[in-house]
């Protein structure tokens, strides 16, 4: 069922209660990447151009809730976020629930905005506390998530506060219905040819996604050290290479679904190997199927590269979760740059193509891509959780259109 979107909703005078995702990065006590400001603009414009007032909640890090901690303070985010709207962003307090935040609250005016400091100097946020988002939903006539990096958790933001202000509008904000747009719907019924690109370093990361995709996909590409624990169930030598031997049973299970279903399943056919796990020491050779002991695969090889690449070309949905080796590393970092601008050529032919967050999505930046993909997830837990099919309370909280 559709989501009723801030767009949706009369704002003008009102107070909006917007979780959003700051958790950015800081460094010497400034935002050092802004992308999840960027990523809330049109939301939180949306209700200041309106005549709205925007009343801002996030978490930034893992504290543990035991009060304020200025080197995970929000205030330089504020400081960063008036930058980006051209106006000031209030931040009344460093502590979210005080008298001096709930002052600031009442004191905002319509098109203005004001920052609540971070959810988690408070241990109920996590702990999904009653009345901890009781006090949080004080400040807010309607409610909207556009937080989808948090959309998996129950955090009180996340859940606790929409279900405490039930009787009051509740919705999402253009991020969230973007992610879930691509995400969940894109998926439910994909363009086919369908195919899923996997990688990253662990099988036991990827099962339940692999598990809700497989029935879906018509092909799906594994790279990247999860690929071993693949080759090592089919019996063949990986070498020194990461195999997790407690999930061998599964990955030969899902090697016969696939073909019990008839979905191409691709592993690599050749291995761009070290002796050593570092980008500047060790012996680098090439191997074909199998690797010699004492090398472990790092990237996939040449033969692999163009081989994947000719199944993303043919496709019309893509969707891509994970690297193909340690593409940080100059050495090894073809195999995920080659899959990049596969994915990025097919969506220049029309193809859907949808990131799922993470370390694909950095890769896709490192690669200069991220801009000729059709969707780059914002969120790396979450955008994986709607790969295994999960649904999210945070989400089911929300009032339908």
């Amino acid at each position: 069922m559709p989501k009723k979107t801030i767009a949706q909703v009369d704002v003008s005078a009102q107070r909006v209660l917007i979780r959003v995702d700051f958790n950015v990065p800081l460094d010497g006590g400034k935002v050092a990447d802004d992308t999840r400001l960027t990523a809330a603009l049109p939301t939180i414009r949306s209700v200041i151009d309106r005549g709205g007032r925007a009343v801002l909640m996030s978490h930034l890090g893992r504290p543990e809730g035991k009060g304020y901690e200025e080197q995970l303070s929000l205030r330089p985010v504020a400081k960063r976020l008036g930058e980006l709207l051209g106006q000031e962003v209030a931040f009344p307090s460093n502590d979210c629930i005080d008298d001096e935040a709930a002052a600031g609250v009442q004191a905002l005016g319509d098109g203005q905005c004001l920052l609540l400091e971070n959810l988690r100097f408070h241990k109920g946020e996590k702990r999904g506390d009653a009345e901890f988002a009781a006090k949080l939903a004080s400040y807010g006539e309607i409610y909207c998530n556009d937080a989808f990096g948090t959309c998996h958790r129950a955090d009180a933001s996340m859940v606790a506060v929409p279900r405490t202000m039930a009787a009051k509008p509740r919705v999402i904000g253009f991020l969230v219905e973007r992610e879930i747009k691509f995400l969940a719907e894109a998926i439910t019924s994909p363009a086919k040819p369908f195919c899923v690109v996997l990688g990253g370093a662990k099988v036991s990361d990827k099962l339940p996604a692999i598990g809700n995709l497989l029935p879906k996909a018509d092909s799906i590409l594994i790279g990247g050290a999860m690929a071993y624990t693949f080759m090592k169930a089919l019996g063949q030598e990986v070498g020194d290479s990461r195999v997790e031997a407690d999930r061998l049973d599964e990955a030969k299970a899902i090697l016969e679904d696939a073909a019990r279903l008839r979905t191409d399943l691709h592993l690599p056919h050749d291995h761009i190997c070290s002796t050593t796990f570092s980008e500047t020491s060790g012996d680098i050779e090439v191997f074909e199927d199998s690797i010699k002991p004492g090398y472990m695969g790092l990237d996939i090889g040449p033969k692999t590269q163009t081989k994947f690449a000719q199944e993303i070309l043919k496709s019309k949905t893509i969707v891509w979760n994970g690297p193909m080796g340690v593409f940080e590393w100059r050495p090894f970092r073809m195999g995920t740059k080659s899959v990049a601008n596969a994915i990025a050529d097919a969506t220049a032919k029309g193809a859907v193509s949808i990131v799922g967050g993470g370390d694909s999505a950095a890769a896709a930046e490192r690669f200069e891509v991220a801009n000729k993909l059709t969707h780059v997830s914002t969120g790396g837990g979450a955008s994986l959780a709607m790969l295994e099919g999960q649904t999210f309370e945070a989400v089911e909280l929300i009032d339908d259109a």
